[in-house]
């Protein structure tokens, strides 16, 4: 018999028995589940409150103050569907607004999202050891574990496709059963009014469902079975109220660009995709390591995956849609990143999340064959995610933007002023303020006299212009009691290139990337001081 014995040997270990629905029960009767979603909570809870909120969090706050039908016609200008941002002013509404509180809101679902991938993992009929190791695996996972730590709608995300993964599975394995795709439907709906990049998820469905031969069941192949044909005219269907707000926003990416909503990321690279595989498997973006570094785990993934298609023998090629269900978007962003640079790890995050699972199947089948190969790779893994933990930990929180905020606070006087020289800044300033200190956004005119204002989409939507915001030159500032804050960057503190005559720095306080600056201006009125 050869390495991969005969070809009954290979259909008794691969050929499984299609799952009862009662699967779910039977999953949740394992004494090990509990555990691992305990070691799961326990990473997404760690510092939970260590880093400040930043920008795109503080972005999403905002949002969430707005009432519902406000909500909905901001973020419609924003770069993102409405339906994370309503759940959170529901949230906020329960449980109040505390960093912790509002954390909570990504960590609980981040830890749902361990449990559906187990669930996966499960249904794959590939025995205890790929489900443990696959769960495992995936509450370590750190690009997972990290943007469970943020407000933004990526862990929800994962919720939504990852269920929807899963009902249409259930409705593959039972075609007959239509409130399976009723499920896939809603979940999917949900998913297009979170991000716009479900797309992806969709595209990886219709990819596999393109592989899957005649069913015994319908006596054809499921792609053409008219129920799924409905179920995505549904989905369509449900999205269309939201169509007209996608719409304006395609037909204004200009206005995006100009207030630098989209159109920031750098343009890729051949290096840019071991890059990201990098990125969300240690938080290392690996540019400094010498290409046969920057290359091994990319190709040690890459090969498990091929080697996981080449073995797949289940009925339905469960296996064979995992590996779809990652690499089909990485590399389709990838590529479209030539042409529009969109290659970013939170968007690729969810379509990560069956990396564990597939590294799970390569490392137990492996071991059939050789285990010291199979060790080697569950330690790189194990190597590369504690890396990434590590980094994701790595955080001084006596260095942070709120400590800089809270120094202006101890520090202010009645009729200070401030002045943010970045609309990140201004984004986050608000909720760490207590001082009730109105801020203004510094929007000096370019040299050819140009405005840099904000307009109404993207960020610019969460700012109303007509609250005298904006100011285009620090002379226009009014006299005030004579003291004016300017926060700005302290890596390349170039927002501010010059500074009116006759202010006297008298103060400063920094925090993270930050520094707030206190002047005393000098106006004609005291120019005998």
């Amino acid at each position: 018999m050869g390495v991969l014995g005969s070809s009954e040997t290979i259909k008794q270990l691969y050929d499984r028995p299609v799952l009862p629905p009662q699967s779910l029960v039977q999953l949740l009767r394992e004494p090990w589940l509990i555990p691992l979603l305990t070691l799961a909570l326990t990473l997404r809870l760690y510092q939970l409150t260590a880093a400040a909120i930043w920008g795109d969090e503080g972005s999403s706050v905002l949002l969430a103050q707005y009432p519902l039908t406000e909500l909905w016609v901001h973020a419609a200008r924003d770069v993102h569907p409405p339906l994370y941002f309503a759940l959170l002013r529901g949230w906020i509404g329960l449980f109040g607004d505390s960093i912790l509180s509002i954390r909570l809101a990504s960590a609980i679902p981040g830890v749902v999202v361990v449990f559906l991938g187990i669930w996966l993992a499960h249904l794959l009929a590939a025995g205890r050891r790929v489900t443990i190791l696959a769960g495992l695996l995936l509450a370590l996972l750190p690009t997972a574990v990290r943007y469970s730590q943020e407000i933004r709608m990526y862990s929800l995300l994962g919720v939504w496709l990852l269920g929807a993964t899963l009902a249409l599975v259930y409705w593959v394995h039972n075609p007959q059963r239509k409130r399976y795709l009723v499920g896939y439907v809603l979940l999917m709906a949900a998913g297009f009014y979170t991000h716009y990049f479900t797309a992806l998820c969709v595209l990886s469905h219709w990819c596999w469902l393109l592989l899957l031969r005649r069913h015994p069941e319908i006596g054809q192949r499921p792609i053409a079975c008219r129920d799924w044909w409905l179920a995505n005219v549904a989905i369509v269907v449900l999205f269309l109220p939201w169509l007209p707000g996608l719409v304006d926003l395609v037909l204004h990416m200009d206005d995006l660009k100009v207030g630098g909503d989209v159109g920031w990321e750098p343009p890729v690279t051949l290096r840019s995709l071991p890059s990201m595989v990098w990125q969300v498997m240690a938080q290392d973006d690996g540019e400094g390591m010498p290409v046969w570094l920057l290359t091994s785990l990319p190709s040690v993934i890459a090969l498990a995956m091929v080697f996981i298609v080449w073995t797949d023998r289940s009925r339905f090629h469960l296996e064979t849609l995992l590996v779809i269900y990652s690499a089909l978007p990485l590399l389709l962003v990838f590529a479209v990143s030539f042409v529009s640079p969109v290659f970013i790890e939170r968007y690729l995050t969810v379509p990560a999340l069956s990396l564990p699972i597939i590294l799970a199947l390569a490392i137990v089948r492996l071991a059939r064959y050789g285990r010291f190969l199979a060790g080697l790779l569950l330690a790189a893994v194990l190597a590369a995610e504690g890396m990434g933990l590590k980094n994701n930990y790595t955080v001084d929180a006596g260095d942070q933007f709120n400590n800089m905020v809270e120094y202006m606070n101890r520090h202010s006087q009645a009729g200070d002023q401030v002045v943010m020289g970045d609309m990140f800044w201004y984004l986050t300033w608000g909720y760490y303020d207590r001082s009730a200190i109105v801020p203004r956004l510094y929007t000096p005119p370019t040299d050819n006299g140009m405005s840099t204002r904000p307009n109404s989409y993207g960020f610019g939507t969460l700012i109303d212009a007509r609250a005298g915001v904006y100011l285009d030159h620090l002379e226009d500032l009014p006299a005030g009691n004579g003291r004016v804050w300017l926060v700005m960057s302290r890596v390349a503190p170039d927002e501010f290139p010059s500074i009116p005559t006759g202010w006297r720095k008298i103060d400063q306080g920094a925090g993270g990337d930050t520094q707030a600056i206190l002047y005393e201006t000098c106006h004609p009125s005291c120019s005998g001081h």
